[in-house]
């Protein structure tokens, strides 16, 4: 199993640079950021720094949309990153949550995305194709060799389907088990349905990560509110689908809607961070499953049954107030005993 680090790309951006080179030297092989340009600093020219300073880390956004960047942008910057680099960048992307609604637009359609991840992944191999209407342009400095690959970042059964038809990963935001038996299932059926082997498209699922000392109810609570604010995030797509195919259709599983009947609202000014005062409806129960807490065997434990679900990287999100201590620990006790 691969081990990627998820990070905001907060000021100081060497800061950043700094997590993501502990992270390689601690045997993680991928390093993520969000990309929200107003809630953050850019994270294209942090990544720069970052491939400079590591030597085999890959590096992407953990995602970014076709809103907020245009296709021939977005394809250009990774080109450009793996032409200085090597093939060391992975395009994340997805509807553009915070991205979008922030700058007071909504989040992209399914039709827009399928668009741009053709786009991305043709002209980042050096490839041509059409931005529409009929305007066709390559890259005439590509390399040969060259490739960025595009995962997607889905829940609903509509993106599963065109993931698993079209994207080269699936990107899951949450590590409960029954769901993501439940959406790699959905994915690797729409391969197999669409002539792919099912193989192709990487597994990644993508959740907070704490390490307690011990399994005492005191260092348990503490993780927990350290890592609520991600089933808040988590929430805001939940609450797409809830609003699109009802909350029990049928369309998503009630594992993954029921827990959001009490959220009220999202203020993204504390977006993916602990403390985030739009998170205390998330129950206790749905950090548990969602996240990655307690001692070092309950991390080895979950992430062992994952992997045995067919997921192929673990991303770790680390924003709390332990980030050093869980790269370290991951390094040195956790990666070793699920790679073993």
């Amino acid at each position: 199993m691969d081990f990627g680090l998820v990070l905001q790309t907060d000021p100081p951006a060497s800061r950043v640079v700094d997590l993501m080179k502990r992270a390689e030297h601690n045997g993680f092989s991928h390093g993520w950021t969000f990309d929200s340009a107003v809630l953050w600093q850019e994270p294209f020219v942090i990544y720069s720094q970052i491939l400079a300073h590591t030597s085999t880390l890959k590096i992407g956004p953990m995602v970014t949309n076709p809103g907020t960047r245009t296709w021939e942008v977005t394809a250009s910057t990774f080109a450009t990153l793996n032409d200085m680099f090597g093939n060391r960048t992975v395009c994340g992307i997805g509807r553009g949550d915070s991205a979008m609604r922030v700058a007071g637009r909504r989040p992209n359609t399914l039709a827009r995305i399928s668009e741009a991840i053709k786009v991305i992944r043709a002209l980042g191999r050096g490839e041509e194709a059409d931005l529409g209407g009929g305007t066709v342009v390559r890259f005439p400095w590509t390399k040969p060799g060259a490739e960025v690959p595009v995962w997607m970042a889905a829940y609903g059964p509509k993106a599963l389907k065109m993931t698993g038809e079209e994207a080269d990963g699936f990107i899951l935001q949450l590590a409960d088990l029954y769901l993501t038996e439940y959406m790699v299932k959905a994915v690797r059926d729409a391969a197999e349905a669409a002539g792919r082997d099912p193989s192709d498209v990487t597994v990644c699922v993508a959740a907070p990560a704490y390490v307690t000392a011990d399994d005492s109810p005191e260092a348990l609570a503490h993780a927990r509110e350290q890592c609520r604010w991600f089933g808040g995030m988590v929430g805001n797509h939940v609450a797409d689908l809830v609003a699109k195919y009802g909350a029990h259709s049928g369309a998503v599983p009630d594992e993954l809607t029921d827990y959001i009947k009490a959220r009220e609202g999202y203020d993204y000014a504390h977006h993916g961070r602990s403390g985030n005062p739009d998170t205390q409806f998330v129950p206790d129960e749905i950090v548990d499953r969602f996240c990655l807490i307690g001692p070092v065997e309950k991390h080895i434990e979950k992430l062992t049954a994952l992997r045995a679900l067919g997921v192929d990287q673990f991303a770790l999100y680390d924003m709390h107030d332990a980030q050093e201590a869980v790269i370290d620990t991951y390094g040195t006790k956790v990666i070793p005993a699920v790679n073993a």
